[in-house]
């Protein structure tokens, strides 16, 4: 992934509520200095819908836009709060750095602050004392222009906010983080991919946990990414082969093993050090290099839903319907191999590979084990299974699928209470089982109840 850590700072000012805003008020400040510079100038242009009033109606004027946007400001950011309180409660505090990426609710705390203070500004600079009177018409009309624009900023923001503490907006963005790891991980070059290499494989692995050092971690945190361009270039600088002992998602500590480096007698703490560096830690974890977090996050609305105090299924079903659109994606897609090479056709780097069941186990075992006694949900999952069935490519994606479908039905066979309800379970079953089996799954029919 190019410029990891770059991207990694900008995640992080994305999801912060200070850098837009921030952004949006630096340039109310330069704006307020260059429309007041150009009014001393006496350069503004005669236009007739400029302000032509008197400084006290000028003063006024901006006073009371300043004041407005002062309290429009404090109730934003009040609803704001309100707004991540829900969010926090209903879907999970995982999901509140979601609502914290929210490009609009910071366009909008923007807006305002940025009006406040460019009124501010102008409104020092209005002089009414004899001949030294100065009234900056254009800066006070942008200035009421500006009034104008945050009104209309109001007025989305209202609608904004009803929005996006709705479930199907919660979900609907998960997803979309979900299809945007699929995109961004799979396939992934790291290095370059080789046919041929001087050592094979087997020969290479056989030796690399005798003849290869361990490289601990020396920071706490969660892994949020690994910048891969930095350890292929440390690994070929050094001579070196690095195993890597983790990935991105896992808590780690300063005696966790993230690495082992082969030959062993090539490692020195200033290596380690530098090794260190390629991995990035956080307080949290994201999706930018770890694909399984947005689908916990998925299973983690899924599974408040259909908890005992919600009792919500639907909202559940929604968040199978865009697991099971997530994974039609990735089982389609080409899975990187953990060998990575350099220009030379060296074998560089060994990573640890992202498993497919893994993610299976994730996604589908949490709500199975919660909804056994729920028949809506339980016909959806193997709905879900079905789905991802048609677009399996590879035999051990099938073998995955079967077990898990075969999971969901023997526990409603135990959950069910009601014989009806378990036989319309067992049409669903074997409507999988028949498409699992079929030579192209793609095209196989699968009939909804």
């Amino acid at each position: 992934m190019k410029n990891t850590k770059l991207v990694k700072y900008w995640d992080n000012l994305r999801s912060s509520y200070w850098f837009l805003p921030t952004l949006i008020a630096s340039i109310a400040f330069v704006l307020a200095l260059g429309l007041l510079e150009i009014d001393r100038s006496g350069k503004a242009p005669g236009w007739w819908w400029l302000y032509t009033g008197g400084p006290d109606g000028a003063r006024s004027m901006l006073s009371t836009i300043a004041s407005s946007m002062a309290t429009v400001a404090g109730t934003a950011f009040s609803i704001t709060i309100v707004a991540l309180q829900l969010a926090a409660s209903n879907f999970g505090p995982r999901l509140l750095r979601n609502f914290m990426q929210d490009i609009g609710n910071q366009v909008v705390l923007g807006t305002f602050i940025g009006t406040f203070l460019y009124c501010l500004l102008v409104l020092r600079n209005i002089r009414s004392e004899g001949f030294d009177q100065f009234i900056p018409q254009l800066s006070v009309t942008i200035g009421i222009g500006l009034a104008i624009v945050s009104v209309l900023v109001l007025i989305y923001f209202i609608h904004h906010a009803s929005t996006i503490i709705q479930a199907s907006h919660v979900i609907a963005g998960a997803s979309d983080d979900f299809d945007r790891a699929i995109d961004r991980l799979f396939p992934e070059q790291f290095g370059q991919q080789a046919q041929h290499h001087q050592r094979p494989i087997a020969e290479v692995l056989s030796d690399f946990e005798t003849q290869s050092a361990s490289i601990c971690s020396q920071h706490k945190g969660y892994l949020q990414a690994i910048d891969d361009d930095a350890l292929m270039k440390i690994a070929c600088q050094a001579e070196v082969q690095l195993w890597l002992k983790t990935q991105p998602g896992k808590y780690l500590i300063p005696s966790s093993p993230i690495a082992l480096i082969h030959p062993k007698d090539h490692y020195s703490p200033a290596l380690a050090k530098k090794i260190n560096q390629a991995f990035i830690y956080g307080k949290e974890r994201t999706e930018q290099q770890d694909v399984a977090f947005p689908i916990e996050q998925l299973v983690e609305i899924a599974l408040r839903a259909i908890s005992p105090a919600v009792n919500d299924p639907f909202t559940a079903i929604r968040c199978i319907d865009r697991l099971g659109a997530g994974f039609s994606q990735l089982v389609q897609r080409d899975w990187p191999s953990p060998y990575r090479y350099d220009k030379s056709n060296q074998l560089r780097v060994i990573a640890e590979p992202i498993k497919l069941e893994s993610l299976f186990d994730r996604a589908f075992t949490p709500i199975r084990q919660y909804a056994q006694s729920d028949l809506a949900v339980t016909l959806r999952l193997l709905e879900a299974i079905a789905l991802i069935a048609r677009h399996a490519k590879a035999q051990n994606q099938k073998r995955m699928l079967r077990h898990h479908a075969e999971m969901i039905w023997r526990g409603s066979q135990q959950g069910l209470s009601e014989e009806c309800d378990r036989t319309d379970v067992e049409q669903c079953y074997q409507q999988v089982l028949q498409i699992l089996n079929s030579e192209n799954s793609f095209v196989s029919e699968f009939k909804q109840l």
